[in-house]
């Protein structure tokens, strides 16, 4: 991944700039891959460049990839929980509201949900 400057006029590229051909002589397994987002952030540097290629994994997961994983799974579907959760969807507007603005407080209500599910799953399971 690079931070990718463009030439005067150019603001962003979103999408492959070289694609992997399919057949042929001159096929080769690399894309080349721009980005650009345009979620809410506080970081400014906002275009990438990627340059894709195939990987294949060595090694087994470690328990720790696999501990990482299942939190991800678990905060993820606790998120999704909230936020379909009709009761508790003010409380959540208002309480993301109050601390939006502090020092460090979460940006997006999405970065909310994040730290606040995940608060919870870590309580639960340690300690």
């Amino acid at each position: 991944m690079a931070n990718v400057t463009y030439s005067a006029g150019i603001d962003h590229v979103s999408g492959a700039l070289a694609k992997p051909g399919k057949s042929g002589q001159h096929s080769c397994e690399k894309m080349l891959l721009a980005t650009h987002r345009v979620a809410a952030t506080t970081n400014n540097k906002c275009n990438r460049l990627y340059l894709r290629t195939p990987q294949k994994r060595t090694t087994p997961l470690s328990p720790r990839e696999l501990q990482i994983r299942a939190r991800f799974t678990s905060v993820a579907a606790m998120i999704k929980a909230r936020k379909e959760d009709l009761s508790k969807i003010t409380d959540d507007q208002i309480a993301f509201a109050a601390q939006r603005n502090e020092p460090n407080g979460k940006k997006t209500m999405l970065a909310w949900y994040w730290k606040v599910c995940g608060d919870e799953y870590d309580e639960s399971h340690n300690g």
